[in-house]
């Protein structure tokens, strides 16, 4: 449906992202009300204006527009009320009228051209003629970029995203290298620009198109996969689906591209165990500058008389426990070396083990800090040792200034300490381990805890699989089961399950079930009376502390299916609950929610215990929170974390939220929850495997439930499969320990 006509009011704008409500007095004589993204309008500008027809129930009839077309106003009444609006500075309708007087249809013309013609009108100087004509041209500048990205088939709200990035140059800018679109708008991917750069006339087989396609399939390949370099034939095969072009008989062209991109210097060639392979200089720099810190921390250590053996025994008697061997190990590991490494599955007695390390610290008069990747891993590290625990990015304190993150402590502000602890470590991925590593003095001691048997970090690197690997670092393995009560199966379960036999299963006990059904919809509707009536009964645990863990997003028993489902159950709209509405989500007063890409720019405000607010910046992939406000008249909700963070979500942030009363497995790490309740659904064996299985039933403290098919979960537990990640940081490793015994001798070892 397309129609035209005048902007009888602006009834909505939001500045930060486009959004409007107007009224719209068609050339028909009837009237509409229009909703959509656009730039600043005025009232008195004609539009023309195509979309979708919808009826609302508090609103009436509303055209959702989808893309849309701005005149100058011609009459007398429109060029008044455009100028009366209030977007033009210090123009009220009298001295509109006026304007209009004097320059009668030439009026736009005159202020746009010749705008010092405007002090022959009665009231305006000089300065506010330059004022006037500055106020119509940023207007139209805002209006012009918009619909020169329009001719692209860019949706209005994308094209405000990119506006609000760019701003007046973003036609220049996206003319000269609509490829760095990728970089800088988030939303943006490959497909999108490169439609825009063939429509723009970049040829397929250009070298800037070319050189924008390796470029991003290394970071997409880092990014979604987790690599930190691909083998040459892989990147060259990924670039020539992409391009739908085939490089081989570009042979040319393409190494001229990867020689240019070696020089500027962007990637690293090289070659790795007899193959050609190439990364983003970034990740091989970052795994090889990891590499070289650990070693040096592990090699220079500051040796410090203590008597653990004591400290270790007093610790047992206070907590009247007993320490098998490989726990003791473990403790006097880390009280030797510079950098320790403990990892075991649930129940091995990690997180006794971390307390007593610093303790035996703190007693010698040591500075301890401890830290995790996510907010929820910190909160129950420092909940089960008593020790403040604080996210990595948090410890190091998280900056972001003129557009660029940046931490108070580095290489040159080492952070005030004398041991590290890190748990959950699988989850660091290299960017967050880079930045701790060069945020610890020389003679620091790290030690890092994690279970090595869950799934890899969501970003790129596998850290905590290579350093062990590597050989080059103490490693201990606990594998006695520390904490197992009689009648639990949670922990005994998932050893059996990480060692591809079947889990016990016994309906009547207190903490592991299975519920064996085979239709998807039966799976839906179990998953949602457990969730709502049936564990609350059974636990005594509220709805809003049982997490759902699934495997797949999408499909009948998918993540997002299930959200819309529980959140219909679990917090259903009231006329006195505020929500809003973005895309397919509604966000309502209540809602559980998580965010689910880094936000560095993000501010938070956090009330500490002692009544004192902080104010800070980032919310990060992962974080778990609580709606606690919406303002729905102008598109803002705010969400409290779990560690006391409030952040506000403009309408231009919620497409970084989703609702979380069923999440991924992938992003529960870090987090436990007391009961979970898992579906079990069919899919790609790259992703329904044992590994997974294993880090869902992991997340639950008391209750465990599965529910689905016995066939799925025996394929799933008699699945080994885990995706290989191409990375370099062992090599690194064992490379840089080798020049540490050349350089300094093997007596330092």
């Amino acid at each position: 449906m397309t129609v035209k006509g005048t902007v009888a009011s602006v009834i909505f704008y939001n500045a930060e992202n486009g959004y409007s409500v107007i009224s719209l007095d068609t050339t028909d004589g009837g009237d509409i009300v229009v909703v959509g993204t656009f730039p600043a309008l005025s009232v008195g500008e004609v539009l023309t204006v195509t979309g979708r027809e919808t009826y609302h129930q508090r609103y009436g009839e509303q055209l959702i527009a989808d893309s849309y077309h701005i005149d100058n106003p011609t009459t007398r009444q429109g060029i008044v009320r455009y100028l009366a609006s209030g977007l033009i500075k210090g123009v009220g309708e009298i001295t509109a009228n006026n304007i209009y007087d004097m320059f009668g249809g030439d009026t736009l013309n005159v202020i746009e051209t010749n705008p010092m013609l405007l002090v022959r009108v009665k009231g305006i100087s000089d300065k506010k003629a330059v004022e006037i004509a500055k106020s119509v041209s940023q207007l139209k500048k805002m209006q012009s970029q918009i619909m020169f990205l329009q001719q692209y088939n860019i949706s209005t709200n994308l094209a405000m995203k990119i506006y609000n990035v760019y701003k007046d140059q973003t036609k220049s800018l996206v003319s000269a290298n609509p490829y760095r679109l990728i970089d800088d708008v988030d939303g943006v991917g490959f497909a999108t620009a490169d439609k825009i750069a063939v429509s723009m006339g970049y040829q397929p087989d250009g070298a800037f198109r070319v050189r924008a396609a390796v470029v991003y399939c290394l970071k997409d390949s880092a990014e979604k996969q987790g690599n930190t370099y691909l083998l040459k034939k892989d990147l060259t095969a990924r670039c020539s689906e992409l391009l739908a072009l085939n490089l081989e008989e570009h042979a040319s062209l393409y190494e001229d591209v990867l020689t240019q991109l070696v020089l500027e210097p962007t990637i690293k060639a090289y070659d790795y165990k007899g193959e050609a392979c190439v990364a983003l200089l970034r990740l091989y720099s970052l795994e090889s500058a990891i590499a070289t810190r650990l070693i040096r921390l592990n090699r220079q250590v500051r040796r410090i008389p203590m008597d653990s053996d004591s400290l270790i025994k007093q610790f047992q008697q206070v907590n009247g426990i007993q320490f098998h061997q490989g726990q003791y190990s473990a403790i006097r590991s880390a009280t030797v070396n510079g950098v320790t490494v403990i990892t075991g599955g649930p129940g091995t007695g990690k997180t006794t083990i971390v307390k007593c390390i610093a303790e035996i610290f703190s007693a010698n008069g040591l500075r301890v800090e401890m830290c995790a990747p996510t907010g929820r891993a910190a909160k129950r590290l420092q909940a089960s040792t008593g020790y403040d625990a604080k996210t990595i990015h948090r410890l190091l304190g998280l900056e972001f200034r003129d557009g660029k993150t940046s931490f108070k402590f580095n290489q040159n502000n080492p952070l005030p300490c004398d041991v590290v602890i890190v748990d959950e470590v699988s989850m660091t991925d290299v960017y967050i381990m880079f930045n701790l590593l060069r945020a610890l003095d020389d003679g620091t001691r790290l030690i890092m805890v994690g279970d090595k048997d869950q799934l890899p970090s969501v970003g790129a690197g596998n850290v905590l699989a290579d350093i062990i690997s590597s050989k080059t670092i103490d490693v201990n393995y606990l594998t006695y089961i520390y904490r197992q009560s009689e009648d639990s199966l949670i922990v005994s379960n998932a050893h059996l399950i990480n060692q591809c036999k079947m889990p016990e299963i016994n309906n009547s006990g207190k903490d592991f079930f299975v519920m064996n059904i085979n239709d998807l919809k039966q799976v839906y509707d179990t998953v949602i009376q457990l969730v709502t009536t049936r564990l609350p009964k059974f636990t005594s645990v509220s709805p809003r502390d049982i997490q759902v863990l699934g495997a797949l997003k999408s499909g009948i028993a998918g993540v997002e299916n299930l959200n819309v489902g529980l959140q219909a159950a679990i917090n259903p709209p009231r006329p006195d609950k505020g929500e809003v509405v973005h895309g397919k989500n509604v966000f309502r007063l209540g809602d559980r929610v998580m965010q689910t890409v880094n936000n560095y720019e993000m501010p938070f405000v956090r009330f500490n215990k002692d009544g004192t607010a902080e104010e800070g910046t980032g919310v990060f992939n992962g974080d778990i929170g609580f709606i606690t406000q919406v303002d729905r008249i102008n598109g803002l909700v705010e969400v409290e974390f779990d560690d006391n963070r409030r952040a506000q979500y403009t309408s231009n942030d919620l497409a970084d939220l989703q609702l979380s009363y069923a999440i991924t497995v992938h992003k529960s790490q870090g987090s436990e929850f007391d009961v979970a309740v898992i579906p079990l659904v069919n899919g790609p064996p790259t992703i329904i495997n044992k590994n997974l299985l294993y880090t869902a039933i992991t997340r639950a403290k008391k209750v465990v439930v599965l529910v689905g098919s016995k066939k799925v979960l025996a394929m799933m537990i008699h699945n080994n499969y885990i995706a290989a990640r191409t990375t370099m940081l062992e090599w690194f490793l064992k490379s840089e320990d080798r020049k540490f015994d050349a350089f300094f001798g093997k007596d330092e070892h």
